[in-house]
């Protein structure tokens, strides 16, 4: 720490130094977050100071948290969902799994999830003592419902399921895992962080939600394709209630309980979210979506005529090919198998994705 304070100039000066080094969105074609719409950052600005962790000083916030649960069951088929506002998925799984464990005690609990699951499972098993059961892939790059059905047993205490996977952007078959956990009277937890904000406003939605009577949790990341700040995630519940199994004491706070993983929790993400959902409401949502994935379909068409396949079909907007290098200065990723993957989010315009293609093609000229 500095023993005299920098003036206020040198400061951001130095400050503004860094922040150019960070790469211009413009370049980012990996990313699953994206820029915050304007109402959701002028939002988050009101609410900077508020802490959700102690709600009773910050009623009106709490209120703004419960709305925005509120939406998003109502989105989700179920206006009456419990849940609250997470730092994101990996919060929102972690948390997920706990209950799930909480709810099906068990001497040796393990849960059954695709092979395509997010990281944030492994953390979670490792955290919470849980055995991983991965199911291997089919051809489509999805989960089989039949497979994971064979690795349940006494000691599962929960079946996962992915809304949009983060290397392929596929959706499993929430509606034969819904029944399937039915059946066995195993918590199903729908991980739709990522595609949670895009498959309802689809033209064709796939099921993956509470309209399935077996699915018992869903997370979603509204910093996400909710375009808002960050961190900016939800886990709902289809019991109102049913994170009061998670409820541990906190006698000085202005509640007695609290069920949430973090402590201190920043409301101004959560205006930010309602913020957007609000502004844009549904009809807005679909245009935002519709227009990432017509800029998907033109990245694999044009990606074709240069001769590159797909390495998927996907069901959200997320891009792979069978290719082994990418032109700078664009930023893209790779999945584990290889495949050259980018997120077409809303900051990726028309104009981005014909720009990429016309290196690519440069690059392989």
């Amino acid at each position: 720490m500095l023993s005299n304070g920098l003036a206020e100039d040198e400061l951001f000066s130095f400050l503004s130094s860094h922040k150019k080094e960070d790469i211009d969105h413009r370049y980012i074609l990996s990313s699953m977050c994206t820029l915050p719409h304007p109402v959701a950052i002028r939002a988050h600005c009101m609410f900077m100071e508020t802490n959700l962790g102690d709600p009773g000083l910050f009623p009106g916030t709490a209120t703004l948290e419960r709305l925005l649960v509120e939406r998003l069951g109502t989105l989700f088929h179920h206006k009456n969902a419990g849940g609250y506002a997470t730092s994101g998925g990996t919060e929102s799984n972690i948390q997920a799994l706990r209950l799930a464990k909480a709810l099906r005690p068990r001497t040796c609990p393990n849960i059954v999830l695709p092979e395509s699951v997010h990281f944030s499972f492994k953390k979670a098993c490792e955290l919470l003592c849980l055995e991983m059961r991965s199911v291997p892939l089919g051809a489509d790059r999805r989960m089989p419902a039949d497979k994971a059905a064979e690795l349940i047993d006494e000691n599962t205490v929960c079946l996962v399921g992915v809304a949009g996977t983060t290397e392929y952007g596929m959706v499993d078959p929430i509606a034969d895992l819904a029944k399937i956990a039915a059946q066995h009277d195993v918590f199903l937890h729908v991980d739709a962080a990522f595609g949670g904000m895009v498959i309802p406003f689809l033209s064709r939605p796939i099921p993956f939600d509470f309209s399935l009577e077996g699915v018992t949790t869903i997370a979603v990341d509204p910093h996400k394709m909710g375009m808002s700040t960050i961190p900016a995630g939800v886990l709902l519940t289809r019991e109102p209630d049913m994170l009061d199994a998670l409820n541990i004491d906190t006698p000085y706070l202005t509640v007695k309980k609290e069920y949430t993983l973090a402590g201190t929790r920043p409301g101004a993400p959560v205006a930010g979210a309602l913020a957007v959902l609000d502004y844009l409401g549904v009809s807005g949502m679909k245009a935002v979506v519709a227009g990432c994935m017509k800029n998907t379909e033109r990245l694999i068409a044009g990606m074709k005529t240069l001769g590159i396949e797909p390495a998927a079909t996907p069901d959200v907007n997320v891009a792979t090919f069978a290719c082994t290098r990418a032109p700078a200065p664009w930023k893209v990723s790779w999945t584990r198998n290889g495949h050259l993957r980018i997120v077409c989010m809303p900051h990726v315009r028309s104009d981005s994705i014909e720009a990429f293609l016309k290196d690519f093609g440069d690059m392989h000229a």
